[in-house]
């Protein structure tokens, strides 16, 4: 039987909601696609496209142990234990706020942003840190106003790390994301004209992508692009947010440098100056992009 990732008293709480009925089986984790839905998770229904209240008999029907509806929701025959609540995203939200609160004073929380890169930068530090402890992060690009939310609820208190990214196409959008994330490492793997079309120039992308460090915890560290023209601007915004700032890149006033990349049929060999030596290490995966943010990894 999988470990309990929520009680059912702790999870009414950390939502505001008030329960209707109790789950009877051990709540293993958050879903809001009936289609991947596995038994024993918590069925979120979220209004989209869709709205997720049409499929809560079919998520209890699939084995869920539990659903997450707006107040008003009108139970069906065969409907199981149900969290009621004023608004679905907000409960979910609440939820990932309680999650980040109860982890261990141990554990360390990153947060990737990034023009390009933040998936595979996510991947890379999955890979890496699982050599030192346990790790939580989404198994897929879950970085909007409902992906970061819910990989926090997803996320076990006894964690060593949890990685998260977090994605943006307007301003503002990074701000309530990060400030729930509350991460003591920050990378920005760079600013390019991505969504220029709702932005009047390069620079407001930085901008946006800057509020990543509004939520940095103190004494917190931001990991930026030497090699990236706003490079100057990021430096500034994460120091008005208390930051401590490393770069790297391959200019040599990175403080993690390329000083090769060799790119090969397997991947590509690096090797990186940083204070205290030299490191030379392998990306399994070709690209000199995935190469140049494996330096931030």
């Amino acid at each position: 039987m999988a470990d309990a990732l929520w009680r059912w008293d702790e999870l009414v709480a950390a939502a505001g909601g008030k329960a209707d009925g109790a789950a009877e089986s051990t709540l293993t984790g958050f879903s809001i696609d009936t289609r991947t839905l596995a038994p024993g998770e918590v069925f979120v229904a979220l209004r989209a496209e869709r709205d997720g209240h049409e499929f809560v008999s079919g998520a209890f029907e699939r084995g869920a142990a539990a659903a997450l509806v707006r107040r008003g929701y009108v139970r069906k025959p065969g409907d199981g234990a149900l969290i009621r609540v004023d608004d679905s995203l907000r409960a979910l939200e609440a939820i990932g706020r309680a999650a980040r609160a109860r982890l261990q004073g141990k554990a360390r929380v990153v947060a990737v942003t990034g023009s390009a890169g933040k998936t595979g930068t996510k991947e890379m530090l999955r890979a890496c840190l699982s050599q030192a402890g346990s790790v939580h992060a989404a198994e897929k690009s879950f970085n909007n106003h409902w992906g970061v939310p819910l990989t926090l609820a997803r996320m076990p208190s006894d964690v060593d790390f949890a990685v998260f990214e977090i994605g943006m196409n307007h301003a503002g959008e990074i701000t309530p994301l990060t400030r729930l994330v509350r991460p003591h490492v920050t990378i920005v793997t760079n600013v390019l004209p991505v969504h220029l079309g709702q932005f009047p120039n390069e620079e407001a992308i930085a901008e946006a992508k800057a509020e990543i460090f509004l939520g940095l915890e103190p004494a917190g560290v931001a990991i930026l692009n030497r090699d990236n023209r706003h490079f100057y601007l990021l430096e500034r915004r994460a120091h008005d947010g208390g930051g401590r700032v490393v770069s790297f890149g391959r200019t040599p006033a990175a403080q993690v440098r390329a000083t090769a990349m060799e790119p090969g049929p397997e991947g590509t060999f690096v090797t990186a100056r940083l204070s205290d030596g030299t490191v030379r290490y392998t990306v399994g995966a070709p690209g000199l992009h995935l190469a140049g943010n494996s330096l931030a990894v």
